[in-house]
């Protein structure tokens, strides 16, 4: 599928867009399913379509990483949605988020998974060690090296002036049929608990999806 059957141009989707990301994370989250994270520098442009994100929900959220307020290392989730928040975890993996919602009240979309849709090449570049294509965007981690992006890109604008990157929908919504929901991967105590906070999303059949891992005795950061 080419990457301009995949999304409506900017133009046509700048209001669309604007619109979900004053949303919630919880409804934004099944919303993001389907669309596509573009970066592009002087190296090119990577695109991924979206195939499984997690919803966070600030100080209501035990699994979020502003459960507890605002840091420094945090201020970009209480921003208004529409920036990203990228964190460092166990010292050698970069995690991508999209911010929602008005400022201030914490609320995050983790990116776990992805179809590289443009810039192949480029991104098997950052990602030697994948095996397949598909293993390109297979977890935040991945993802995030996918796009070439890193903690310098921290509070950086989607779409703003001098942006280089860039969010789209898709023409056509998945269908809500194919839409899944379940626990949280990775996240320890109160906020990995799939019944009361089920708020992991993905494409079924999607093979760029990761598989569900409980939380391990290490202490996993989140966005």
């Amino acid at each position: 599928m080419s990457d301009a059957s995949l999304r409506k141009t900017a133009t046509e989707l700048s209001a669309e867009v604007a619109s979900l990301l004053r949303c919630d994370s919880l409804e934004a989250a099944p919303a993001l399913l389907g669309a596509v994270i573009t970066v592009a520098d002087s190296a090119g442009r990577v695109a991924i379509r979206l195939t499984e994100v997690e919803a966070y929900r600030g100080e209501k959220d035990p699994g979020s990483h502003a459960f507890r307020g605002r840091t420094a290392r945090n201020s970009s989730m209480f921003e208004a949605g529409g920036c990203i928040y990228v964190y460092f975890t166990y010292g050698m993996h970069h995690c991508l988020n999209i911010v929602t919602g008005p400022a201030g009240v914490s609320r995050a979309v983790l990116l776990r998974g992805g179809e590289v849709v443009e810039g192949l090449e480029q991104a098997r570049g950052r990602r030697p060690a994948a095996r397949t294509d598909r293993d390109l965007a297979r977890g935040p981690a991945r993802l995030c090296a996918a796009l070439g992006l890193d903690r310098s890109d921290d509070g950086a604008l989607l779409g703003g002036p001098g942006s280089r990157i860039s969010l789209t929908l898709p023409q056509q919504a998945p269908d809500a049929g194919r839409i899944r929901r379940g626990p949280r991967t990775g996240v320890a105590g109160p906020g990995g608990d799939g019944e009361a906070f089920p708020w992991r999303f993905w494409l079924d059949g999607e093979p760029t999806v990761s598989p569900y891992r409980p939380a391990v005795t290490r202490r996993r950061s989140q966005g």
